[in-house]
């Protein structure tokens, strides 16, 4: 596998035991965690590109622990939950998480939500410029790098996809559809409550009013379009 390890974090050792074997035999490197802080202290001292952490643990929860996650890294969150109601997804996904999936789940749909979530999207496709400047902010898509009033930006993973497949279509209005597949594969096209959260969270980084976007537009019912300036791309 081209990923690095995954680390799953669950407070029940037969939920630990059932993930790891699974991953392993798909050929992931993986470890694990019971609890949040423990978590935290993993990541502290590994690097690894996917955390599957489940809600409900011991101590601090798994939403407080993918906020503090988010913090300092943008390691790929995939939130396990037995909730399935659309307020606990979008606290997961307010949280930073990328995706939700909730138990029971079977290990078919887990696998596709894993490589959906450490999938990449090619940066600087021939339809896709270079380098692009929205008012103080250059986002060089080739670097995966955006400066922000001279100063680095960090975007996590598919928040940098969801940007980058905008780019690449800009001034065209993607439906949500089109959108949630790219971004975050085949399996996705009805989640319309991620590119709410997503597209929020790329405005609060990018737009100077966030509420008042001039650049990441809304097409009522229809989808999301970036508005590129005259003299913007490169």
């Amino acid at each position: 596998m081209s990923s690095g390890p995954i680390l799953v974090v669950d407070d029940e050792p037969q939920i630990r035991r059932v993930m790891r074997t699974t991953l392993i035999a798909q050929g992931y490197e993986v470890a694990d965690a019971r609890s949040g802080e423990d978590a935290l202290e993993c990541l502290r001292a590994e690097h690894y590109d996917l955390v599957l952490l489940d809600i409900n643990l011991p101590g601090i929860s798994g939403i407080e622990t993918c906020r503090q996650i988010r913090a300092t890294s943008d390691v790929a969150v995939i939130i396990m939950s037995v909730r399935n109601g659309q307020q606990d997804k979008v606290a997961a996904l307010d949280a930073g998480a990328n995706d939700y999936v909730t138990k029971p789940f079977g290990m078919p749909e887990m696998l596709a939500r894993v490589r959906a979530a450490l999938r990449r999207i090619p940066s600087a496709s021939e339809s896709e410029p270079t380098s692009v400047r929205l008012g103080d902010v250059e986002i060089d898509f080739a670097a995966r790098r955006i400066v922000a009033h001279g100063e680095p930006l960090r975007l996590t993973i598919k928040e940098f996809d969801l940007l980058s497949y905008l780019a690449s279509h800009a001034n065209r209005t993607i439906a949500h559809r089109e959108l949630l597949q790219a971004v975050w594969g085949p399996d996705h096209g009805d989640e319309q409550e991620y590119l709410h959260v997503f597209v929020n969270r790329l405005r609060k980084k990018i737009e100077r009013s966030p509420k008042n976007p001039k650049y990441i537009l809304t097409e009522p019912w229809v989808g999301y379009r970036l508005e590129l300036p005259v003299g913007a791309a490169h």
